[in-house]
């Protein structure tokens, strides 16, 4: 699962990439630096691997990861192949989730490529590109499916009557985001059409240090725009986060969070949203040899969830032994969970909780 960045050039894309991943991007002031696109295997900040660490004093810790990946800047035209966009375009197909990044700062120095500083316009260009490469998908669709409909094929029918609408929203110039599947048939399709305005966002304000916690008007002018959209908005300043991110000690840190007036890095806050975005959680396993976090789909069963670690665990699956986050650090262990009558056994049908404790029980 992957998050993909997108921006207009020279918004900080890359700069934040660099924040969130130990891979350095290059990252100069002028358009198409990025030209292939990195990938960052970041780990998600989760106090809860902290505390099982200070339970079980485990030999190794395993955080859970996302994948973010930075996609170079699109232009006007992208979605006809003007600057790099037909590869751009290709890059998103193949990401779950778009963290759109919007400049919101002023600064002479640093040249924005339509003249002035308006992330109203920025993300509407996007998102004109964007529904544009989408049209394009729906219609080349729609050519195959109409002659199937029109033999009385249901199928086609259903399908056809979704890529109507889907068109009819695109040319509104909205996303297919805001299109609300009616029934599981038109989920599976919708899925199947890989549609880039389907994918899950979140807006990033790339701001100045001193709107770093509060924001600024240009933040304000993109809350009231996505309003609608059911998606979060996180403000953050990527200069100060890059900053932050050379400081060699905690303490260091620290004081340089302290002294902006925020709790945590952004970066911290924008990582756990992405996964988030994602639609992943976390379970845990904790033993003397390693404590780690394993990621899954929301929704996973706990044979889903031992596939994870093998697929052996997951055909082989007998049972799943589980212990609530909360349980295990209130007891303080596996052992006194279940003198307390916290430790649960737990088949096939079972939904993992976000923080469970697990162990399974297979056999192949």
């Amino acid at each position: 699962m992957k998050a993909g960045i997108v921006g207009l050039p020279n918004v900080g894309k890359s700069t934040l990439f660099n924040c969130l991943s130990n891979a350095k991007a290059q990252s100069a002031n002028f358009p198409f630096c990025t030209i292939e696109p990195n990938i960052g295997v970041v780990n998600v900040p989760d106090s809860r691997i902290e505390k099982l660490e200070e339970l079980v004093k485990p030999e190794r810790v395993q955080m859970a990861t996302v994948d973010i990946v930075d996609i170079a800047g699109l232009v006007k035209g992208a979605s006809k192949g003007e600057g790099l966009g037909n590869q751009f375009l290709g890059n998103i197909r193949e990401c779950n989730a778009i963290i759109h990044v919007l400049r919101c700062f002023d600064n002479d120095n640093i040249v924005h490529v339509d003249g002035n500083v308006n992330p109203i316009r920025d993300k509407e260009t996007i998102d004109i590109e964007l529904q544009l490469k989408d049209l394009e998908t729906v219609e080349k669709r729609l050519e195959k499916v109409n002659r199937a409909a029109k033999t009385g094929n249901k199928e086609a029918q259903t399908e056809k009557a979704l890529l109507d609408r889907i068109r009819e929203t695109l040319l509104q110039a909205k996303s297919a985001r805001t299109i609300t599947p009616q029934g599981n048939d038109e989920e599976v399709l919708m899925e199947s059409f890989q549609l880039i305005t389907a994918k899950p966002v979140l807006y990033i304000c790339n701001v100045d240090e001193n709107s770093a916690v509060n924001g600024n008007k240009y933040v304000d002018q993109v809350r009231e725009l996505v309003k609608d959209e059911d998606a979060e908005v996180i403000i953050l300043s990527v200069g100060a986060e890059a900053d932050i991110t050379e400081l060699e000690s905690y303490e260091e840190r620290q004081v340089f969070l302290e002294d902006m007036g925020l709790k945590e890095p952004g970066a911290s806050v924008l990582i756990r949203a992405a996964y988030k975005l994602l639609k992943q959680q976390t379970y845990f396993t904790a033993g003397v040899k390693e404590v780690r976090a394993w990621t899954i789909n929301i929704g996973a069963t706990a044979p889903q969830a031992a596939g994870v670690i093998h697929t052996d665990f997951e055909k082989g699956f007998i049972r799943a032994e589980v212990i609530a986050f909360e349980d295990f650090v209130h007891f303080g262990s596996e052992a006194k969970c279940k003198e307390a009558g916290k430790f649960k056994v737990e088949g096939k049908e079972y939904i993992v909780k976000d923080g469970d404790v697990m162990h399974f029980r297979f056999n192949v």
